[in-house]
Order: structure tokens, then sequence, then C-alpha cells
């Protein structure tokens, strides 16, 4: 006998809407599945079994995040097919920051109203992500929960367990005055600061299909742009160069990011005329009248991420992550200092 009960749907909740769901999204998990991957999803627990080849002492690295206010913009524009990609790309993005290989990924869906075929999509987009780095979606959990959210809103959350040999932690303490920093550019806003933007823009109010001449496409379309996945050019150029260290510039910007990468005693120095604005940015600062020293301090201002290198390295980062199809500068280097972030 199937599962069913007839006063939990009078109280709003559906069970049999959630085995549609999961039916609709098992085409999405299996674009993601790795050979590590024992089971599949609708157990208690996803199962993996982690290959030891070329591993002496495995190190697990465990990061977790969420989606943030950016969903209002996908609830406008109904529009859930792309935030799934920005929930895995900010658990990612920080453990390859440890130089660790993403091996499984896990989501959280809870909404007001489970209808199957948005769940689909949402779940569509973590496929996406999951696809990007190289993680597997081995299991996740989607409640329903009226009263709680609205009927048409949903919070998106998840979390990403990846690997890396102890001998290669990246380790930030290596790194001393003359180390270039290497800034990859971003997709855009990513999925940081979006209370702000909502505040410069009135979103609730907006009319999202606004076009500016400064943008290639419309506000609402450039704002939903998900998050840049950096894993595998990142793990390609680890094989590649002696990283020092890497920072995601997420929420804080570059002032409280690029410190977290950053031993006692050393500054990161970097040159404003270096740093690639994207126009999303000079909009942001416009429209909002935003300081720019409040602008890096919350956005990441068209870079994502960013590595120290040796100087004698530079050149061959730079090659490398071209060769990936990643836009990359030199931004600064990092001196002997207190200051933690100079942009001048």
């Amino acid at each position: 006998m199937k599962s069913f009960s007839e006063s939990y749907k009078e109280a709003g909740v559906d069970v049999t809407a959630g085995y549609q769901a999961v039916e609709l999204m098992k085409q999405h998990v299996a674009r993601t599945l790795t050979k590590g991957v024992v089971s599949g999803i609708g157990g208690f627990g996803g199962l993996f079994e982690l290959d030891m080849t070329g591993l002496t002492r495995p190190v697990l690295v465990s990061g977790t995040d969420g989606v943030g206010t950016k969903l209002k913009l996908a609830f406008k524009l109904d529009k859930h097919d792309t935030v799934g990609i920005d929930c895995v790309a900010m658990c990612v993005n920080d453990i390859i920051c440890c130089g660790a290989k993403p091996l499984v990924f896990l989501d959280y869906i809870a909404c007001g109203k489970n209808v199957p075929e948005k769940i689909a999509q949402i779940v569509s987009g973590v496929a996406d992500g999951c696809v990007q780095s190289g993680a597997a979606l081995i299991g996740g959990e989607t409640a329903e929960m009226p009263g709680f959210y609205p009927e048409d809103e949903y919070d998106l959350a998840g979390f990403s367990v990846g690997v890396v040999e102890k001998s290669k932690i990246l380790q930030p303490d290596s790194q001393k005055p003359g180390d270039i920093l290497i800034g990859i550019v971003s997709s855009g806003v990513h999925s940081n600061g979006f209370s702000l933007v909502r505040k410069v823009f009135d979103i609730e109010n907006a009319d999202l299909s606004k076009t500016y001449s400064i943008l290639e496409k419309p506000l609402g379309e450039t704002l939903l742009t998900p998050t840049r996945i950096y894993v595998q050019p990142i793990l390609k150029l680890l094989e590649e160069v002696d990283v020092r260290a890497i920072s995601h510039i997420t929420g804080g910007g570059f002032y409280e990011n690029i410190p977290r990468s950053l031993p006692q005693g050393l500054t990161a120095k970097i040159e404003r005329a270096a740093v690639p604005v994207l126009p999303v940015f000079e909009l942001i600062a416009e429209v909002g009248k935003i300081p720019e020293r409040d602008m890096f301090n919350t956005f990441n201002m068209g870079i994502g991420m960013i590595v120290s290198v040796d100087p004698a390295d530079a050149d061959k980062a730079l090659a490398s992550l071209k060769e990936s199809g990643e836009k990359a500068v030199i931004l600064g280097e990092l001196a002997e200092g207190s200051d933690g972030v100079v942009i001048a």
C-alpha cells in the first residue's frame, strides 16, 4: 500500500507530490553520478565509496551554504532552473580553497507548497552545478512546510564533501612578501549581497525586464546569472603550479575574504586599476549611491577567486587558467604589514 494521508493533505502537506517530485528529479540526478556512488536517491543516507588511489592520508573537507535572498528574483521571474547552480557553487568554491576535490553534494529544499515540476526545475540546476564541479548528487530533502513559507516560495541550501591528500592541503603560512595575487573573473553578482541589491533596485516593485545601456541583458536576467564554478580550472591549476593560497570572494567582498587566506604579518596590496569591475557593479554603485569602499566590502566586483603564487609561477598560472577558459588578471602582490587588504 502506498503512503497517503488525507488528513495530512488537508493540513497542507501532500506526500504524493513529494513522490512525484522525486520521480521527476531522477533524470537530473542521473547526470551527476560518478563511479563512487553506491546508493540511489530515496534512502535514509547517501552512500559513496571513497577511491583511495593515490591517497595515503586522505582528509575530508566539507562546506555548506545556501542561495540567500537571490531567491527572491527567482520567485519574481518564475525561473527556478539556475539557482541550484548557485547553491552548489557556494559550497564547492569554498572547499576548493583548501585544495580539495568535491566528491558529493546534498541539497535541502523547504517550500510552502510542493509543486513537483518546480522542485524538478530547482534540482535540474543543482545537477548542472554538480556536473560542472564533478560532484555526485547522492541525496537531499524536500520539506513541504505550509504556513511557514508562502505557497509560491522556497529556500534552498546544501552541502558538499570533498577530499584532499593531507600533504597537499594548501598552506597560507607559506606565503611571503612579493607573492603575486591573480584574480579569476566572476560571472556577475554571484550569490552574495542581494539584500543590498534588492534595496538598491527596489526589486519587489521593480520591472526586472528593464534594460540599461551599460548591461547586455535585462536587469533581472543579469542579476540572476548563476555563480561561476571554479573547481575544474583550479584542480588543473593545482597540478601545474605551486599555489600558495586561494580566496573565494563571496559575502564581505575583498576586505573580508582575502584576509581569511593571509598569515599574520602580510597585507594584500591590490591595484584598483587592475580590477576588471563588471558593468553590473558600476550600475549598482551608481543607482544606490554606494561608496566604492562599501562596494568592495560587499561584492566580488568582477573577481570570483584570488590565488596566490610565487612570482616565478605567475605567467604559468595565467596560461593554465586561460587554457581552462577562465579570464584571469594580476591584481597585485603580498607585502609586509598588518592592514589586511589595501586597494589603491
